[in-house]
């Protein structure tokens, strides 16, 4: 097996620059942030004059969560890997988007979904459908936005005992700001040095004591450093909480949203490298390459204490999505054609998806005490109805000889102007998807948290899907009607031998239907197979090392079975094999170092292995890290300086194709003036670096930005 490098010279300098910042601060500045009331410290210094240190709202470090048990559990309490990423982080990266998130979470990668969806790699398993919000399901493929997220939580190893099917690697659950009875007034504008144009609101207010309400929007209209690649999208998020009675509370939400983009399938590669031309340069037609996503979504949630222990909460989301997208991009690798000039293929089609989801959980949590020992019961069930309709269409272009001969599957245009303004038509070739699909999900689950002592602790659940689909290929008049019966569970073991430390190991379980994650991979060669199998074997640390300060180590192993492959006895005959091996290190660190220092970051080892096979695992790089600092000068200003680093990959299981690794610094400067104003500058890519950051395949390759500068204005009333 080939193996990948790790340049860790760079890497390990920035670590040193970054760990070496002050320790020390003068008065700290105070940045008001969103919910908690502010506290406020009275220090009294010995040769300086007294001073008042105000703890400042920000927080890098996350203490509970939701997410991992449907119960409110201390992070440390929970055996799994975790990252939560929390507003504040995102407001001082300035982020926008999933990707961004992404280059901070350990154990997790970028994939490039053909620049129209978000496209992680958990674990080295790649998937656009493992994502949540609210813990709810969110699908579809499209590109997600952050103007209403009040924080991001990523879980790794699989989580079907809590979210059902699929979640192979890792998921993420995006939480959303809510009407909370809290007062918010802010409008935010962002602005940077390739012409993006952003506007953010959240307004909020308290109706006397039984009801709230809340509004954030964005409205965004954005160049790239991409040739031709644009970016508009708009949303807004109303919701309403009331309280019918002291014990009950109803929260109502819709969103709307819009996204519109160029889909940007990067460039191809050449002698097994990326080939080598300026970052800009867009191979295809970026004009007839549009993609639109827009969704509505409603949700409701009620939730009611009973008292002595026992609660309920009932949720409801009907989400529409309309995705559309259309692009003219790189077919194939670069090469000479019979003059000598270097060539690129063009290739084209098109695809729309319709998806109506139509989810319902109801959760019930009994904390009780018997005698010593205390169990936090969880029972549940979950109904779901995703109706979907898929429709494919493949571009032709005018008769040429791009293959060597007569085509209009392909169109070859010169490296040396790859754009191409011709005509192109779509239709309907005899692969080409063209489905109805209806699933159907009803599930149970159990789950029971003991603490037996405060020294040990227990998590124990066990969760029944059925899972049906009816699937029509409208193209050939197929029908299947598959029904997957699912049991997935989970095992955990805490042991504290102090308090602020947790030890743990960790086994859990996870099934992909044989109609994929994104409902519309069934045919007559995959439909009588057993789903794929994800299982996860994992031990790991949790230390809060201050009350403001977390590290966190986690060592796994993800086994992938049940793929389907040719028989080596009979090619015609499909059998499952066991399909991808990973094994990993992931460490964390989040919270604040001193008063004036946070930090936020991550390493992660990883290894993987094809049985059978002596290629590696695509997009899974060796080895990722990356360290965010911030440092507080006085109330006025503050320092931001980070550094990601990746080691080399390979851009797909064919491992011809290689992306080399890097080091990319960026850095942030803060300037707060009052309690009602903020600005910030990040700048991205300080070195400039040269470097490409994900692929969807070894022709598709996406370079990084090169040295940006972003300006943000926020400002509150």
């Amino acid at each position: 097996m080939s193996k990948k490098t790790c340049k860790t010279t760079p890497l390990a300098g920035a670590l040193s620059l970054a760990l070496t910042l002050p320790a020390l601060a003068a008065t700290p500045p105070e940045i008001p942030g969103d919910a908690a009331p502010p506290v406020v410290v009275v220090a009294q210094a010995t040769d300086l004059d007294s001073i008042e240190v105000r703890a400042r709202r920000q927080r890098y470090e996350a203490e509970r969560t939701r997410t991992a048990t449907k119960t409110d559990t201390p992070l440390r309490d929970v055996p799994q890997a975790i990252t939560v990423v929390t507003e504040e982080f995102m407001r001082d990266q300035a982020m926008a988007s999933m990707t961004d998130v992404a280059a901070y979470v350990p154990g997790v990668g970028l994939s490039q979904g053909e620049g129209n969806r978000d496209a992680l790699v958990f674990r080295g398993n790649n998937s656009t459908a493992d994502m949540f919000v609210d813990g709810m399901r969110d699908d579809v493929q499209y590109v997600r936005d952050l103007y209403n997220i009040q924080r991001v939580e990523v879980l790794k190893g699989p989580n079907a005992m809590i979210f059902g099917r699929g979640g192979s690697g890792g998921l993420v659950n995006r939480v959303t700001k809510v009407a909370d009875w809290g007062n918010y007034r802010e409008l935010g504008l962002q602005f940077d040095s390739h012409g993006r144009r952003r506007g953010t609101a959240d307004f909020g207010q308290a109706i006397g004591d039984g009801a709230a309400l809340r509004v954030t929007a964005m409205r965004e209209d954005s160049d790239s450093f991409r040739d031709g690649v644009t970016v508009e999208r708009h949303g807004i998020n109303p919701t309403l909480s009331l309280r019918p009675g002291d014990a009950t509370t109803l929260t109502l939400g819709y969103e709307r949203f819009q996204d519109r983009r160029v889909a940007d399938r990067g460039v191809p590669s050449l002698g097994g490298r990326p080939l080598d031309t300026d970052r800009s340069t867009f191979f295809g037609d970026p004009a007839n390459s549009p993609v639109r996503a827009d969704v509505d979504a409603f949700t409701a949630v009620i939730e009611h204490d009973f008292g002595d222990g026992l609660s309920l909460q009932n949720r409801t989301r009907f989400a529409r999505y309309e995705k559309f997208y259309q692009n003219v991009y790189p077919g194939a690798a670069a090469r000479a054609d019979g003059s000598g000039t270097l060539v690129v293929p063009l290739r084209a089609y098109n695809n729309a998806t319709d998806r109506d989801n139509l989810f319902n959980q109801t959760d019930l949590v009994w904390v009780r005490d018997s005698g010593t020992v205390r169990h936090t019961l969880l029972a549940g069930a979950e109904f779901g109805r995703q109706k979907t309709d898929n429709f494919r269409q493949t571009g032709s272009f005018p008769l040429n000889d791009c293959n060597g001969g007569p085509t209009t599957s392909a169109y070859c245009v010169p490296v040396s102007n790859p754009r191409y303004a011709g005509p192109v038509s779509f239709g309907q070739s005899a692969t080409d998807a063209d489905n109805h699909g209806v699933a159907k999900i009803a599930a149970v689950y159990v789950q029971d948290q003991v603490e037996f002592s405060p020294k040990w602790q227990a998590i124990l659940g066990l969760r029944y899907d059925r899972f049906e689909i009816d699937f029509r290929n409208n193209r050939t008049g197929e029908t299947f009607d598959v029904v997957d019966d699912l049991v997935s569970p989970r095992a955990g073991l805490v042991y504290k031998p102090i308090e602020p430390l947790s030890l743990y190991a960790s086994y859990s379980v996870s099934f992909l239907p044989r109609s994929g994650d994104q409902l519309s991979s069934l045919n007559a060669s995959n439909a009588a197979f057993e789903p794929e199998d994800f299982r996860n074997y994992e031990v790991g640390a949790k230390w809060d090392a201050s009350p403001s300060l977390a590290f966190t180590a986690a060592a796994y192993r993800l086994d992938r079975s049940n793929v389907i492959a040719p028989d080596p006895t009979d090619p015609a005959r499909s059998i499952l094999v066991d399909g991808q091996r990973v094994r990993g290190v992931e460490l964390g660190l989040a919270g604040r170092v001193t008063d004036a220092w946070q930090v936020l970051g991550g390493f992660a080892w990883q290894d993987g292995s094809l049985p059978g096979s002596s290629a590696e695992p695509a997009q899974l790089p060796s080895a990722t890290a990356s360290l965010w600092n911030r440092y507080d000068i006085n109330r006025t200003w503050g320092l931001g300086l980070g550094v990601i680093h990746r080691a080399d990959m390979f851009a797909s299981t064919s491992n011809a194709v290689r992306l080399d690794g890097f080091t990319r610094y960026d850095a942030a400067v803060y300037y707060v003036p009052n309690d009602n104003l903020q600005l910030q500058l990040n700048l991205e890519n300080l070195l400039d670096e040269d470097y490409f950051v994900s692929a969807h395949n070894d022709n598709n390759l996406s370079p990084g930005a090169p040295r940006s500068a972003s300006l943000t204005l926020r400002l509150k009333f």
